[in-house]
């Protein structure tokens, strides 16, 4: 198989690097593991993911979920794929926090050469099951 993306670039400080100065960068997510078989990475909750109403924000959730896959997405580029995009995204969510750590894992569901879907795992840094996440995603190629 060919990726896009050499296995020497699939590391937690490039990705990380990556995110400075975007959405992933300004809710403080932190990527900890980077592999073609899944991301791992954290927030620490802080009062930029609160809501107006001073409960966690679904959409910090969605926001590290999403990330996490998309960067999933990216490591499994294969070669000839010009990027992805989205089409289709679902959360359930289980449990909230105030504070604390939010941890998140994606887990590969189909990785293909057209479509990949993945799935993400949210949980607070107690172990409580906080989301369920999962994306689809459709591999772009050149026109022509």
């Amino acid at each position: 198989m060919t990726y896009l993306m050499p296995d020497r670039l699939i590391t937690p400080e490039a990705f990380n690097a990556r995110s400075e100065g975007t959405l992933p960068g300004h809710i403080n997510m932190v990527v900890t593991r980077a592999a073609r078989d899944g991301f791992e990475g954290y927030f620490d909750i802080q009062r930029h993911h609160h809501a107006p109403n001073g409960f966690l924000h679904a959409g910090s959730l969605v926001t590290l979920a999403d990330s996490l896959c998309g960067y999933s997405t990216i490591a499994n580029l294969k070669d000839g794929a010009t990027g992805f995009t989205t089409i289709e995204l679902k959360t359930n969510f289980f449990s909230t926090l105030l504070e604390g750590r939010v941890l998140a894992k994606t887990i590969p569901v189909h990785v293909g050469g057209t479509t990949q879907v993945w799935d993400c795992e949210l949980t607070s840094d107690k172990g409580k099951r906080m989301a369920l996440f999962r994306c689809s995603q459709l591999m772009l190629k050149p026109k022509g």
